[in-house]
């Protein structure tokens, strides 16, 4: 029995030493497989991390470009735009109108009236050219959501020059000039059907935009734009012509009695008839001259509103404030003007 088990033992023996071997063998390679995993991962590590850093700076740099370049375009619109954001009534005042002459006093007391008594607490500054009425006028024509004028969605806008120069025959036109720009030609009739359609398509849009801040939004944009601005008020000159020529032929013809308006533009020795009217007045407007207040009077009768006017230089008199025109329909819109001086206006803003 005891050599069996001897034998038995010598057996095991080496069976033992080539487990243990292939053990250690195993323990050894997976110890340098786990060498290697670990290497690789720490270098995969280290290049996510790598990675991650120069995402985050790139992220960084992009935000700050995006930033950048979006206070570039808001510098750019708010420095390009012809109505300005709401400023403080009598901060505006005291800041226009500082010492103690008879003329500063004089309009700081009118400031003053028409923040206690008017409701007045805000103002919009208008840029100060030879468009400003019309300028102060659209402005909140669109920003109000006016839509078009009764008589304007009846007709096509866009025929008028063409209706002007065909059917009536007022071949006169291509004298016609465009404001600043001074355009007078063949192309006359052409670039005034431009302005029609600028002035229909954005009036349009905006009016149909029920969102108040949307159509904000939309007149900012408007009127940054320089010579989009232009077409519009070109086109209103023109529809101030057009109407002045139906009204000259209605009197000519002897048909329906005309608004009381026409008699006065028309009875000046310098606008007696449409021709002379555009020559002496409308060719001038945008450049070198701007809206009289018989002409203030036509732009709110063809526009349909009623152009309220606060006159500041005529504070404490009948004529501190007038109504243009002074024959209106109650349901006409009503927009506010203020003007210091019966050239420039801005833009009113009554808090209740």
């Amino acid at each position: 029995m005891n050599g069996v088990h001897s034998k038995t033992y010598r057996l095991e023996k080496p069976r033992r030493h080539e487990v243990q071997s292939w053990t250690r063998a195993t323990k050894q390679s997976l110890c340098l497989m786990w060498q290697k995993v670990k290497i690789q991962l720490m270098l995969s590590m280290s290049f996510l991390v790598t990675v991650f850093w120069y995402c985050r700076r790139l992220y960084g740099f992009l935000a700050q470009l995006l930033k950048w370049w979006s206070d570039y375009l808001q510098r750019k619109l708010i420095k390009n735009r012809s109505v300005l954001a709401e400023v403080d009534l009598l901060g505006y005042s005291a800041r226009e109108w500082k010492g103690e002459t008879k003329q500063a006093k004089h309009m700081r007391e009118a400031y003053n009236e028409l923040f206690w008594n008017y409701h007045i607490k805000y103002l919009r500054q208008v840029k100060k050219d030879n468009y400003c009425v019309l300028r102060a006028v659209l402005f909140q024509i669109l920003s109000q959501g006016i839509p078009f004028p009764s008589w304007m969605r009846e007709r096509d806008i866009l025929k008028l020059p063409e209706k002007l120069l065909y059917s009536q025959g007022c071949n006169w036109i291509q004298q016609y000039s465009f404001g600043p720009e001074r355009y007078t030609g063949p192309n006359a009739f052409g670039k005034l059907r431009k302005c029609m359609e600028t002035l229909k398509t954005n009036w349009i849009e905006i009016s149909g935009t029920k969102d108040h801040e949307e159509r904000g939004n939309l007149c900012n944009a408007l009127f940054s734009d320089e010579s989009k601005e232009h077409r519009l008020y070109e086109a209103i000159k023109f529809i101030m012509l057009y109407e002045v020529v139906e009204a000259y032929e209605q009197i000519k013809n002897r048909e329906e009695p005309i608004p009381h308006l026409f008699s006065l533009l028309l009875a000046r020795d310098t606008s007696s008839d449409p021709l002379s009217f555009m020559m002496n007045h409308l060719n001038s407007i945008g450049d070198s001259g701007c809206l009289d207040q018989v002409e203030i009077f036509l732009l709110g009768y063809l526009l349909e509103v009623k152009i309220r006017v606060y006159r500041l230089h005529r504070f404490n008199t009948e004529e501190f404030q007038v109504n243009y025109p002074d024959e209106y329909r109650r349901e006409w819109n009503e927009i506010s003007l203020l003007t210091e001086d019966d050239r420039y206006y801005h833009i009113p803003v009554i808090r209740t």
